[in-house]
């Protein structure tokens, strides 16, 4: 296991680009060198460290995975995260593959009725982190040593994707994997849910609405929302509004009130006020900081 580590932090830290996307289609690598707090979505991704570690905040809930761990994330989720002494000298690097629920579908179809595991009566976590077995890491290897040899992607890169998507499937995490697949689990729900609160997440709404929007009582709605994301569907909400602010303060940072209001605030020191505790520091400072292009510190 060792050897095949050293190997993919040697493959990610040559190919790493800033943006993290690659030649192969769902396939990110990230190489960090400074150990910031992000506040980001999460995806819907399986991601493996080769090298340092990383932290993960989702809500209450704090996750933290190494070299040859990965951690599944079933729902695009509001996270914070901080990859853990990385420095110039020594960089995080890690592997990322987009989890996508047609391609688990058709999985779950080829292999048969056997391959779906029971689900519980809550849906679990929207994040798990879990020692990578070796069978996993050998096929996260061979697809990353594709980008070595361009000309062999399109037709080896589907086989591999398609085999660690069966690794994953059939191991520690399978059963939170297959749920992605499955239209009416619990997960799949929840994950309806989460995609119409993004939507509209600068509307005001009512949960009873949302839950018969994904065909679930209010009571399970609201128990299984907070199973998968630690927060409540208001309070998803919320960060929603916050990360997208601060996303819009990098291009108008003069015109925090304006941003505000964009976001769906009708109260400028409301918005100031959630902001701060959020991220840390008002809207206007922290709107000068990302306009002059550096990371706070403390968020």
């Amino acid at each position: 296991m060792e050897k095949q580590i050293a190997e993919l932090r040697d493959l990610i830290d040559r190919h790493a680009r800033p943006d993290t996307g690659t030649p192969i289609p769902g396939i990110m690598l990230a190489r960090q060198d400074v150990s910031a707090h992000e506040h980001t979505m999460s995806g819907t991704v399986m991601a493996l460290v080769a090298q340092g570690a990383k932290h993960l905040a989702l809500g209450n809930r704090l996750y933290e995975y190494h070299p040859g761990q990965y951690l599944v994330s079933s729902v695009d989720l509001p996270v914070t995260g901080r990859f853990i002494d990385a420095s110039p000298d020594y960089p995080a690097l890690g592997f990322g593959f987009v989890l996508e629920p047609v391609a688990i579908a058709e999985l779950l179809l080829q292999a048969g009725p056997s391959a779906v595991r029971p689900g519980s009566a809550v849906a679990p976590s929207g994040m798990l982190v879990s020692d990578a077995p070796v069978a996993l890491l050998d096929a996260v290897l061979r697809l990353v040593r594709l980008l070595d040899s361009p000309y062999d992607i399109d037709v080896l890169a589907p086989l591999i994707k398609r085999e660690i998507l069966w690794r994953l499937m059939s191991g520690e995490q399978g059963g939170v994997v297959c749920q992605l697949g499955i239209p009416d689990s619990h997960l799949s729900h929840i994950s309806r849910g989460v995609r119409w609160i993004r939507q509209h997440y600068t509307t005001s709404f009512r949960v009873e609405d949302v839950a018969a929007f994904v065909g679930m009582s209010v009571s399970a709605f609201y128990r299984n929302f907070q199973a998968v994301t630690a927060v409540s569907p208001i309070q998803f909400q919320k960060q929603l509004r916050l990360q997208e602010a601060r996303l819009l303060l990098a291009a108008h940072a003069n015109d925090v009130t304006g941003v505000g209001f964009k976001v769906g605030y009708d109260s400028a020191s409301q918005f100031s006020r959630e902001y701060r505790r959020y991220f840390g520091m008002p809207p206007s400072q922290d709107a000068q900081r990302l306009r002059l292009g550096l990371t706070p510190s403390t968020a």
